[in-house]
């Protein structure tokens, strides 16, 4: 048996779905958003919603770092990455977000610019070090869980004395897009959303640990179980926010124990805020400017701050208007509310940053249940 054979047992889940269905008040909704898109691609691709009674409701959240990095970021990108002499350095995930006129790093690097997909930030180091007469920039995204890495990466090329080595940080922060969530007035202008509880990220929770989100149990009354990525972490975790709710309760709980503590990984952190700090305030996509919400590199490496280095402009660029990814990332949307949806926008041909990345809400759906709404699943 593979060890993760026990995560997604067909009888386990019948049995944790039959609780459930017995567990969840029928005279109430449970409103339980995911915000990690490795949970809403689990949710997607094996039928959880499917198990789930009809007044228990799913909804997508933020968590996606590729879904969530604004075009006017990646627009910078794509400029810098045009400058001549320079090596742009970034993941996969990246090369097909869409950025102004339906510009990418893929068309780009089409173009001839020199973009070059990393699996690590130590590859980008080693490729500074192979090409000691071009600029190297590691073009650096994601939440909390690729921040350390980064970290790693400056001051590895600090230690070499690599003086063409850069990175251009995007690094944002998941409390703070919870927080802005639950409070932000702008939000909840651009649609009334209730929330009953969080599904927890979890490799994001590996590295800063629990204790931060016992901030939004208390403070909005909100419980939060952090969960694992596998299909019966997902749906136990249901079943105990479904137990909290209809007990009154709103605390943190930890079904990932399995690889998350309280303090969560304290050398990765003490890492992190030797190299960065936090910036006043970083625009996401759908969610707008969120104050202190992301990552920027410090002054004693400032030597290796892309936008230090290459003086890169702050750019706000406005989504397609007929793309519905904002208010999907949001949870007020759902990707099959888009007039884009399966027939303009695809995998192959992305409008929208949702659709891009693997753990994006729209590439989910359309890759495991494209054809099916939440009328078909009450009808059944």
């Amino acid at each position: 048996m593979k060890y993760v054979d026990e995560f997604r047992d067909g009888a386990l889940a019948k049995n944790i779905a039959a609780n459930i269905a017995r567990e969840a008040d029928p005279h109430r909704r449970y409103h339980l958003m995911e915000f990690c898109g490795g949970h809403t691609h689990a949710i997607s691709r094996y039928g959880i919603a499917d198990l789930l009674p009809a007044n228990v409701r799913m909804i997508h959240g933020p968590g996606c770092p590729v879904c969530v990095l604004p075009a006017g970021r990646v627009e910078n990108a794509i400029q810098l990455a045009q400058t001549p002499e320079l090596i742009l350095c970034c993941y996969g995930d990246l090369l097909r977000v869409p950025a102004a006129g339906g510009m990418s790093l893929l068309k780009a690097k089409a173009r001839g610019a020199d973009v070059r997909m990393v699996y690590s930030s130590a590859d980008a180091v080693k490729i500074a070090q192979e090409n000691p007469q071009r600029q190297v920039v590691f073009f650096a995204i994601g939440f909390e869980t690729t921040t350390p890495p980064t970290a790693v990466a400056i001051k590895q090329a600090q230690a070499l004395g690599l003086k063409n080595f850069s990175v251009f940080c995007n690094h944002v922060l998941t409390p703070s897009a919870i927080s802005h969530i639950l409070q932000s007035p702008e939000i909840r202008q651009l649609g009334v959303l209730a929330l009953d509880g969080f599904i927890g990220p979890a490799h994001v929770s590996t590295v800063i640990g629990s204790r931060p989100y016992e901030y939004f149990a208390e403070e909005f009354q909100k419980p939060v179980v952090i969960a694992g990525f596998e299909p019966l972490d997902v749906m136990q975790a249901i079943l105990m926010l479904v137990r909290q709710l209809n007990q009154g309760r709103a605390e943190v709980e930890n079904e990932f124990s399995r690889a998350v503590t309280r303090d969560g990984n304290v050398k990765a952190q003490l890492l992190v805020a030797e190299v960065f700090e936090l910036r006043r305030v970083f625009e996401w996509r759908g969610l707008g400017p969120v104050p202190y919400s992301a990552l920027r590199i410090k002054a004693p490496f400032a030597d290796y701050d892309a936008e230090l280095r290459f003086e890169i402009a702050p750019l706000s660029i406005p989504d397609n208007r007929a793309c519905e990814c904002g208010a999907i990332l949001r949870g007020v949307k759902r990707p099959q509310d888009c007039k884009l949806f399966g027939t303009v926008c695809t995998p192959d041909n992305p409008v929208g940053s949702c659709m891009v990345s693997s753990e994006g809400a729209c590439a989910a759906h359309y890759s495991y249940g494209r054809f099916r709404g939440d009328d078909d699943l009450v009808a059944t």
